[in-house]
């Protein structure tokens, strides 16, 4: 539910042994990124409207339900805010009756609305963890703090549900970063060829690029739409999605790519606060 370009989705492949049965959004911009990514699988649309006694059963909800209600950058309504899209999230819990599900949201949740998420799950009889868990946490180059909550029934601890953890994934090497490391023969050589093209930034932008396996796309294109501006393919690469995960769907503005990125979620952070929680419970 809010699948975005699917982030969420991405890091829970990561850690258990799932695949997609069904997403369900309604911006154009990231349903684009679905429909290329998944072809085969559908898209239910607007939650409101959807009746989910005739959707298709599933192990694991996720869940990256509207921020604006909770966010410091927003009126922070709460419960108040017409974006307060919650209760739909619940009533889908309460029909599709899932092993598992797995929510984010920014950290402020934390403050403002989460006590009613924690007060409906109980009274079904669930229960919950969460962490905030900051980007430069996983080793991004960026802070990004979000919260990330595990809820499962009392009755059915995650590790008894029947899940199957995925062995730990392995990294894949960009031949081009692997002749930049080469290139590198100690700290000073560091010092001076990173600092040279990325400033203070060069630690945590190689860092990066070697949890990734991906070099970084240049900061500022020489295209002409681009205006001199951050381009759309370092904000995915600050994001840990595969290179044109999101930049090369066709049909999408730049606009759209930057507003996708911007609400989109962190695979490696998600990957990481899933197994924090799942091995808390």
């Amino acid at each position: 539910m809010f699948a975005g370009y699917s982030g969420l989705e991405m890091g829970v492949m990561q850690v258990l042994d799932a695949q997609t049965a069904w997403f369900a959004e309604i911006d154009e911009a990231p349903a684009r990124i679905l429909a290329h990514h998944y072809p085969q699988v559908p898209n239910l649309g607007d939650v409101t409207k959807v009746d989910w006694g005739s959707v298709e059963p599933i192990d694991i909800l996720t869940v990256g339900y509207p921020c604006q209600p909770f966010s410091q950058a927003g009126h922070r309504k709460g419960t108040n805010d017409e974006r307060h899209l919650w209760p739909h999230v619940y009533r889908a819990i309460c029909v599709l009756q899932p092993r598992i599900a797995f929510f984010e949201n920014v950290s402020n949740h934390v403050a403002i609305g989460l006590d009613t998420v924690l007060c409906d799950l109980a009274e079904i009889g669930w229960n919950a963890q969460w962490t905030c868990l900051r980007a430069s946490d996983v080793g991004a180059p960026h802070h990004r703090e979000r919260l990330f909550i595990l809820a499962y029934p009392n009755s059915e601890r995650p590790q008894a549900s029947g899940l199957t953890c995925r062995p730990a994934p392995q990294v894949t090497w960009d031949n081009d970063l692997l002749d930049t490391l080469a290139g590198i023969n100690d700290a000073s050589d560091i010092s001076h060829e990173m600092r040279l093209r990325w400033g203070d930034s060069a630690p945590a932008i190689l860092t990066w690029a070697i949890l990734t396996g991906h070099n970084p796309p240049p900061i500022v294109g020489d295209r002409q739409d681009y205006r001199a501006e951050t381009t759309t393919e370092f904000i995915e690469w600050m994001m840990g999605l595969p290179p044109g995960w999101v930049t090369e769907v066709p049909g999408l503005t730049r606009n759209q790519q930057l507003k996708a990125l911007g609400n989109g979620v962190m695979p490696q952070a998600a990957a990481t606060a899933l197994q924090d929680l799942l091995a808390r419970t």
